[in-house]
């Protein structure tokens, strides 16, 4: 498989990951990779270094939002919001997701006429 096709393809899959993650409320960067991975399985593990870019891009799109906190006394966390635009950016995302989905499915699996 062309490596540039693939990583286009994950780019997409990981800005639904992170905004579907961010539904259940504010995570930092190192959770979000935790939690992708965790919840797969093991199967997708996305590296700290590549979830920002997609964390930047999605807040040039305002849907999601950023915020600093301190954790104890001198450790600083950005925690990442859910904004409405990033819900409705998820809502329309999904159903073509699903769609693409099965339309890969139904050329993989198909058996000719007749």
């Amino acid at each position: 498989m062309n490596i540039t096709i693939r990583d286009n393809f994950k780019k997409g899959f990981v800005e639904m990951m992170v905004l579907s993650l961010l539904r259940d409320g504010d995570l930092y960067g190192y959770e979000m990779v935790k939690l992708i991975k965790e919840r797969c399985g093991g199967y997708l593990a996305i590296p700290e270094g590549s979830l920002y870019p997609t964390l930047y891009k999605l807040q040039d799109k305002n849907c999601i939002t950023s915020e600093k906190k301190l954790i104890g006394k001198r450790m600083t966390k950005v925690f990442y919001h859910l904004e409405d635009a990033g819900r409705q950016y998820l809502d329309e995302l999904l159903p073509e997701f699903y769609a693409t989905i099965e339309a890969v499915r139904k050329v993989i699996e198909y058996k000719g006429e007749g």
